[in-house]
């Protein structure tokens, strides 16, 4: 996989569908880049774009709803409203294409992303929002997971000397105290699980999973839209 390089020139003839990779500027513990969450989603876009003939890479959405993590210097947020309008848009002024795909690469994102689903679903656009799932609940920031998938994707980002445990919650079950305190008043450090353990091993296995996860949505999207 590649990730974060600027997209070639292409040739957008033809009515194609158009890719928006979805990311964030924050805080990722001490030890990530805080476009972590937009290197990911670049990566996964560009890899699904050479399997499927018809997609086209369009441009980032480099800054989302990032209000969670902004007791962290350095962290900068739209805001859930902003970024919801930003994909509402964007979808809109693409009708020379047969369709947007937004591919969403932070959590923080999601009540936008539904926001702008129901909206652009609304007006009879076509569009499809993805995101990476996990099963572990535990490890969502900065963790074990971003940690493994950033030692594939941009090892020399990755500053091992600073790995140290972050706070381990249920995800599912304390968003509304995240929502009130932010993730610094449960993680000091901002992190969400424990990146020590993170290795390039499983980070090629989880992107790869993520993979195989966003090209299935798109055929199937394909097939039935």
């Amino acid at each position: 996989m590649t990730s974060h390089s600027q997209p070639a020139p292409i040739d957008f003839e033809g009515a194609p569908i158009v890719v928006i990779p979805v990311g964030s500027w924050e805080q990722h513990g001490p030890h990530l880049p805080f476009d972590t969450d937009t290197r990911i989603a670049e990566a996964l876009v560009d890899d699904v774009i050479q399997k499927l003939p018809q997609l086209r890479r369009g441009p980032t959405v480099t800054v989302g709803a990032s209000g969670e993590h902004a007791g962290f210097s350095g962290t900068l947020s739209i805001g859930t409203e902003t970024t919801a309008q930003v994909m509402i848009e964007i979808a809109r002024s693409a009708i020379w294409s047969s369709g947007v795909v937004f591919v969403n690469g932070h959590g923080g994102n999601l009540d936008a992303v539904n926001i702008a689903r129901r909206c652009l679903r609304a007006e009879g656009r076509r569009v499809l929002f993805w995101s990476p799932s996990s099963d572990d609940q535990y490890d969502t920031h900065a963790g074990h997971i971003e940690t493994s998938v950033m030692m594939t994707l941009a090892p020399e980002t990755v500053l091992t000397d600073r790995l140290q445990p972050g706070t381990r919650l249920r995800i599912s079950e304390n968003l509304e105290h995240l929502r009130v305190r932010g993730v610094i008043g449960v993680s000091p450090n901002g992190i969400l699980g424990d990146p020590r353990t993170a290795n390039a091993e499983d980070g090629r296995r989880i992107l790869s999973s993520w993979s195989e996860s966003l090209q299935l949505s798109l055929e199937q999207w394909l097939h039935e839209s």
